[in-house]
């Protein structure tokens, strides 16, 4: 059986492509019928020009409608099947001969048939939703550009682009004159764990040829709240995870001071040698922002490097209304930001900022004469490989550049207040609602809204263990209706002591006050049974 969907497995039509020798031309179309072509018949093949603007066409017209689709809040956002009946359904192996590019056609709208509509108004369920028309643009273009980010040489536009972009990006941190290094990297965790190494680096140097053998017991802390690439940066680099201390949150998740400062001081009492406070500038599950200023005192008075984890929360410095929420991200070292977060750019986009300028270089740069050659005719300071721990690196910037064109920093401010409103009004609709119960007290700092669901059969149980042994099944429960339905997707979890909650997020540009109703209506009327 060959991959393709059962039920629509029909031939592909046969489509029309010019025979002239005219570029472009407006002649009579001939026929090509991709049942007996393959990608050897594309470009570069001889005379693959007709085929290959046919073919891509055919793609386009697969892709466009999707992302029609994608915003129709009729359709479904998940056509969800299981994984032994997707794998039973459907022939996914890869084969020894070719298929045709009828059925690479077959393929794709196969794939996009089972893809979850990550752009549909009602899909909650991660920190990064939404499907931007200017990114989507932008990403085709770096696919086609299909280059390399490590040399000015093969990425000229692209490198000068990510210089510019994250000037403006440290600027509006409150570097002076956006001063200091940075590079995109492939996701949040990964622009953390360079946090760590260079922090690392700064305080040890010789770490980088001796290793870790050579420098004493290095200890991190963050809050209980963080996220856990900070313990996985500290495994990956031979620090340990029982390296990084936790240290204590409030009851609206928030680090500490006290206990930061308590358990820094245990710490080098006990002979281990503190090099990196991690502070979370919008936690994952509460979304909340530890109070900087008072960490940064305690990082100066010990001389701690300052990374702050703004993967989730940095866009919020793009609105004069909800900056202030990272006041004191101005004092850090280091600063984690992902656009494709809040700021609603295509998937991947992450960048990690460094205050020192030089540092990431000295850290990271192993000076290979076959890339970085020190005779070239041009600036070399442009050659930004050698800085980055990946060689092969992807072009994350333009999607990010192009939509800041497209939007201006205002457009991305209306944006950002927007999903904070949306938030807003879904807690004050659940928080005195019958079925509702809050997490914590107060409103969100963030988009995250926090609560769960108590079905009748629950609301008159005295609060006791046997009532939270039920109430730690009703969000998975109805997060499965939600999925078979493809009504709607939120996400849910336990934490500490508190069972499974629903976490609703809104960075979705298309979301509005009708998509939070029917959130709530939809989780009423799935879980009214339960």
């Amino acid at each position: 059986m060959e991959t393709g969907a059962k039920e629509d497995l029909g031939s592909a039509e046969k489509t029309s492509a010019c025979t002239c020798d005219n570029k472009p031309c407006s002649c009579q179309k001939a026929d090509i019928n991709y049942a007996f072509l393959h990608s050897t018949d594309l470009l570069p093949a001889s005379n693959g020009e007709i085929t290959t603007l046919s073919f891509l066409q055919d793609v386009m017209n697969i892709l466009l409608p999707y992302v029609v689709k994608s915003f129709d809040r009729s359709t479904k956002v998940i056509d969800f099947h299981y994984p032994n009946e997707l794998l039973q359904e459907y022939n996914w192996e890869l084969a020894d001969q070719p298929q045709t590019l009828e059925e690479i056609l077959l393929n794709c709208r196969t794939t996009l048939k089972y893809a979850i509509k990550t752009g549909h108004p009602r899909y909650f369920n991660q920190l990064s939703t939404g499907l931007d028309m200017v990114g989507l643009a932008a990403d085709w273009l770096t696919s086609t550009a299909n280059t390399n980010m490590f040399t000015y040489e093969i990425a000229p536009v692209f490198v000068l682009l990510e210089y510019v972009t994250l000037r403006k990006m440290r600027e509006m941190i409150g570097w002076p004159g956006g001063c200091g290094d940075g590079i995109f990297s492939p996701g949040g965790a990964i622009s953390n764990m360079y946090a760590m190494l260079i922090a690392r680096f700064k305080m040890f140097p010789e770490v980088k040829e001796k290793g870790m053998a050579a420098i004493p017991r290095l200890v991190a802390f963050t809050s209980e709240h963080s996220h856990f690439s900070v313990k996985k940066g500290a495994a990956a680099l031979g620090i340990g995870t029982d390296s990084v201390i936790l240290i204590r949150c409030d009851e609206r998740g928030k680090i500490i001071p006290s206990d930061l400062e308590r358990r820094i001081i245990e710490a080098k009492q006990k002979g281990f040698v503190p090099f990196l406070v991690s502070a979370t500038a919008g936690t994952t599950v509460y979304g909340a922002f530890d109070p900087l200023l008072a960490i940064a005192d305690i990082c100066k008075k010990y001389k701690i490097w300052m990374h702050v984890d703004a993967a989730w929360g940095g866009g919020l410095l793009m609105s004069r209304k909800h900056k202030w929420k990272l006041n004191g991200v101005e004092r850090a070292n280091s600063v984690t930001w992902n656009p494709h977060k809040m700021m609603g750019v295509p998937l991947q986009c992450s960048a990690l900022l460094v205050r020192e300028e030089g540092l990431m270089q000295s850290c990271n740069q192993m000076h290979a004469s076959y890339l970085f050659q020190q005779d070239k005719h041009y600036d070399l300071s442009y050659d930004t490989g050698d800085k980055a721990l990946q060689c092969g690196r992807h072009v994350d910037v333009f999607k990010l550049w192009l939509m800041w064109r497209a939007k201006g920093t205002t457009g991305f401010e209306a944006q950002i207040d927007k999903c904070l409103e949306l938030a807003e009004y879904l807690y004050n609709k659940i928080k005195n609602r019958e079925g509702y119960e809050m997490v914590f007290d107060g409103k969100p700092q963030h988009t995250n809204v926090c609560f769960w669901y108590i079905p009748p059969s629950l609301r008159s149980m005295e609060d006791n263990e046997e009532r939270m042994n039920h109430l730690l099944k009703v969000a998975p429960m109805i997060k499965a209706r939600m999925m078979e339905y493809g009504t709607t997707m939120v996400s849910y979890q336990p934490l500490g002591d508190k069972v499974n909650f629903f976490r609703m997020v809104i960075s979705n540009p298309a979301a509005t006050h009708q998509d939070i109703d029917f959130l709530t209506e939809e989780i009423e009327r799935l879980g009214q049974d339960l």
